[in-house]
């Protein structure tokens, strides 16, 4: 079965009706968010997937069967069975810093093509963005420690892929998923469970048995049944490790108060020549509660962060949304917008692109434009990645994209960084945005809402 499917019936019936009443016009959307569920900012990944899709985008005998049984027209099925996507788009590249309102893709194809797509654009860059967001979150709390991604067992069901791949990219360095470090390639780390260390007759035994097995990667978790004794055994066997040439790279901590118990870990460590030894703190943490720990000058080198990082708790879902801004009818642009008694969920008409301004380096502020606008002094945000139909971007391979990803944090003031209280980042309208906008809306109003 291909991706054609993964859609809403929707995107289909209406697909339908494009294409029986003649209704062809090249249409322009959008896909941006309008409000960002925690923090100032949101980091934008998925576009790799989209480019795939679209790319790949076909309807097969199978999918052309099904829908056969779905109440459509023979006729419409038999033009799905030649279907292809022709049209273009222009999107942020994955890492990017993105805000409010900002297109961070933008779709421009016949109707019938832009519309199929959008489910598709929403699944990935909705999950995607806003577990890189989150990631960043807690890779920025960590003041340069380092994030180990622990969420597998905690993931969606099969988009754990997806989401280890999006926390890679916010920043984190490892994951505990096996799969993930084949299938992407991103380095994976683990201790040990507190089954290991509870089904020998003792805890010693236990770390002596995990140290000959994995003498250059052994971390012994030391919390089972008393941290402090449990780091006094752990220096036993970091003893016996460097009798034979090797080392004990770390303890893990996974309860109690870990700002207090790390400190007198540390401490035993250091008392005996073990300062090498890193120690690792997990157990339902979050950017919050890592802030916390550092903010108490807790003796931890790396988090591991799971069910919080990988779920994005408290926030299941970004609320990202892909709507219509323009259409050509014989050769006119007519742009489009919508206007709801909700002024929040008001759209912004018109083939528009973004621009980012810098001051000494820094993201100062962005603002929103027509297409045949130029911003002085701005840096465009949105690429053409497809041109009729075709993939014309440099696919980045996903080290780059990280890369590219930390870069553009660095950029971000530090203020709109803040865990909370974060103000909000200027989004500014170009004067032509501003004068379309109105346009519209008086038109809207005399047309379509009538005293």
């Amino acid at each position: 079965m291909s991706e054609a499917l993964r859609t809403d019936l929707y995107q289909l019936t209406m697909m339908q009706a494009y294409w029986k009443s003649g209704h062809a016009p090249e249409a322009t959307f959008d896909y941006f968010v309008r409000k960002i569920p925690f923090g100032s900012y949101l980091m934008t990944a998925g576009l790799s997937y989209v480019l795939d899709y679209i790319e790949n985008l076909r309807f097969e005998d199978e999918d052309i069967e099904y829908l056969g049984t779905q109440g459509f027209d023979e006729d419409f099925l038999d033009f799905l069975s030649n279907f292809k996507f022709t049209g273009d788009m222009l999107a942020m590249p994955e890492g990017s810093i993105a805000f409010p309102l900002e297109p961070i893709i933008r779709v421009t194809a016949p109707i019938i093509e832009a519309q199929l797509v959008e489910t598709f654009i929403l699944n990935k860059m909705n999950f995607s963005t806003l577990i890189a967001t989150k990631a960043s979150r807690v890779v920025h709390a960590a003041r340069g420690r380092s994030i180990a991604e622990f969420g597998l067992r905690r993931a969606q069901g099969d988009g754990h892929l997806e989401a280890t791949r999006a926390t890679y990219i916010g920043g984190c360095d490892s994951t505990s998923s096996v799969l993930a470090g084949m299938k992407l390639g991103i380095p994976v780390s683990g201790t040990m469970a507190h089954s290991f260390v509870t089904s020998f007759d003792h805890e010693i035994d236990s770390f002596r048995a995990y140290a000959d097995a994995f003498p250059k990667k052994c971390f012994l978790l030391i919390d089972t049944y008393n941290s402090i004794e449990g780091a006094k055994k752990a220096v036993i066997v970091g003893k016996e490790l460097e009798n034979k040439g090797e080392r004990l790279l770390g303890v893990r901590l996974d309860s109690g108060d870990l700002s207090e118990l790390s400190k007198h870990v540390r401490v035993i460590l250091d008392n005996v020549g073990l300062g090498y030894v890193k120690i690792v703190a997990s157990g339902d943490l979050n950017e919050w509660k890592i802030d916390e720990l550092m903010k108490k000058g807790a003796k931890i080198d790396l988090f591991g962060v799971g069910t919080e990082l990988i779920t994005a708790r408290p926030t299941p879902a970004l609320d990202g949304i892909y709507k219509l801004s323009d259409v050509v009818e014989k050769g006119k642009h007519i742009p489009k917008m919508k206007l709801s008694e909700e002024t929040v969920k008001a759209t912004l008409p018109g083939k528009k692109l973004v621009w980012r301004i810098f001051e000494n380096g820094k993201f100062k502020k962005d603002v929103i434009s027509l297409e045949d606008e130029v911003v002085d002094n701005a840096e465009p945000l949105l690429e053409e990645v497809v041109k009729n139909g075709k993939i014309v971007c440099k696919r980045p391979t996903l080290e780059e994209i990280r890369q590219k990803a930390n870069e553009n944090f660095s950029n971000l003031p530090d203020n709109y960084k803040k865990l909370e209280g974060a103000p909000v980042y200027p989004v500014e309208f170009s004067q032509g945005l501003i004068a379309l906008r109105e346009t519209i809306v008086e038109r809207i109003r005399k047309e379509e809402i009538r005293a």
